[in-house]
């Protein structure tokens, strides 16, 4: 059962993230997977579309730091991260699913699959596809999806970027008979090897400090993204405080 906090519903409980995922893929349902983390709670306080494509996510997880550390500050509740990274990681180290990776560029995608085909030799030989660049409402959802069906994938990996992801497997997912889909961002960089794309030290994941290193790596994006976050964050803190004394 997922929790409502900040207006998203989240689940937090690693084991019955992958647990239902698995359930899906042995059913042979379709959903999809949103990885929310700072800038996803800021955005959905400010653009109800977004806000409704979480709510019609089958999950939603938590890929905050500071999430967890709001939630032990307002309700005395421990709750932890889980971000997509981690999330891509486990499924493909459990060497049971056939699937697919969308979006992303050539280079990226081509260093991952070598760097995955470590861990599970299978993803050799799987589809990784880079997505043409276009606003979300220009792709051709029918036309990918008939590419998926035949493909056949249990789970389907989308790296395009919040909230483009977010909308993209909105919209495609009433395409397909099968599949989770799942947006995982910067997941495909983090797991391609290559250096100029390293996730942050464990120290600073753990230390709550991996925005900095995001923001000396990718100064202009994430100082914009800190920017919509100092914007909004109070406002979404104070309504949830309210809400607790409620």
């Amino acid at each position: 059962m997922m929790e409502k906090y900040f207006g998203i519903k989240y689940q937090f409980d690693k084991l019955l993230v992958q647990e239902h995922i698995h359930e899906l893929v042995e059913k042979k349902k379709k959903g999809y997977i949103c990885v929310a983390d700072g800038v996803t709670l800021t955005m959905t306080h400010r653009d109800l579309r977004l806000k409704n494509v979480l709510d019609h996510a089958t999950l939603t997880i938590c890929d905050s730091g500071w999430v967890p550390l709001y939630l032990r500050m307002l309700y005395g509740i421990r709750k932890e991260q889980y971000s997509g990274a981690d999330l891509m990681n486990d499924i493909v180290h459990k060497k049971k699913y056939r699937m697919m990776f969308l979006g992303s560029s050539e280079e990226i995608l081509n260093a991952l699959k070598k760097n995955l085909s470590v861990i599970d030799n299978r993803i050799s030989g799987m589809t990784f596809v880079a997505l043409p660049f276009c606003s979300v409402d220009a792709f051709e959802y029918v036309h990918i999806a008939d590419e998926i069906k035949k493909d056949n994938p249990d789970i389907i990996w989308i790296s395009l970027g919040m909230p483009k992801q977010e909308f993209f497997m909105h919209n495609l997912e009433p395409f397909l008979d099968k599949g989770v889909l799942i947006g995982v961002g910067a997941a495909f960089k983090f797991h391609s090897g290559l250096l100029e794309h390293k996730r942050a030290p464990q120290w600073m994941i753990r230390s709550k400090m991996e925005w900095v290193y995001r923001i000396w790596s990718e100064p202009k994006k994430q100082l914009s993204r800190c920017s919509l976050i100092i914007r909004t964050l109070p406002k979404a803190f104070i309504k949830e405080y309210k809400s607790k004394r409620r």
